[in-house]
């Protein structure tokens, strides 16, 4: 796939694009979170997506982030419909000694987190957002081969058109620049349920 068939939503100050590799330098106090816990709000993180009708496909990426080391400091995948509906995929920084490898999702204005803690040194990590219809899931991998599943939901508004890509924020006082590299469209790699059929 090519970088060109995506659009920033908030394009950021600083970022360079060489062939299929992406470099995002982030600008403080950027986010993406909605109410749920403590009411806060912010919508201000730079996306870059592409567009998509297809019902079935898994889209991945590998990120890069040597210069993380501000609590919050984040990126990964993305699925950016509206302020009010959204998923991504990540590694937050924590402190020196772990970092939350976690999914946000973003259902009519509320989202929620979903994490476990990995050990502070890990810099690197490869993403995979599966569709199939309007339910998704994402997985990660330490090497792009072996996938470990993160996530299985459902997106209110996601049976349509979508949009969907990188993200790269920090949330506080700082700011760290984030490589995407191996961006690909495969066929979905998330098969349909072979167990109990429905109802």
């Amino acid at each position: 796939m090519r970088l060109d068939d995506f659009v920033w939503t908030r394009e950021p100050k600083h970022y360079v694009i060489e062939g299929d590799s992406l470099s995002v330098t982030t600008s403080p106090h950027t986010d993406l979170w909605q109410r749920t816990y403590y009411h806060f709000r912010n919508d201000n993180a730079p996306v870059f997506q592409m567009e998509t009708e297809e019902k079935y496909f898994s889209f991945v990426v590998q990120t890069s982030f040597e210069e993380s080391n501000h609590r919050f400091d984040q990126c990964g995948i993305v699925m950016y419909l509206d302020s009010d509906n959204w998923l991504k995929g990540s590694i937050e920084f924590e402190n020196e000694e772990f970092q939350h490898l976690g999914s946000v999702v973003t259902n009519h204005g509320y989202s929620d987190w979903a994490t476990t803690e990995i050990p502070a040194d890990v810099k690197t990590m490869w993403y995979r957002l599966s569709r199939r219809e309007d339910d998704y899931c994402i997985e990660c991998s330490e090497d792009g081969v072996r996938w470990k599943q993160m996530r299985v939901c459902h997106m209110h508004e996601g049976a349509g058109t979508i949009r969907f890509g990188v993200y790269a924020c920090s949330p506080e006082d700082s700011s760290f620049t984030a490589v995407f590299s191996n961006i690909r469209l495969t066929e979905c790699a998330w098969k349909a349920h072979d167990g109990q059929q429905p109802d």
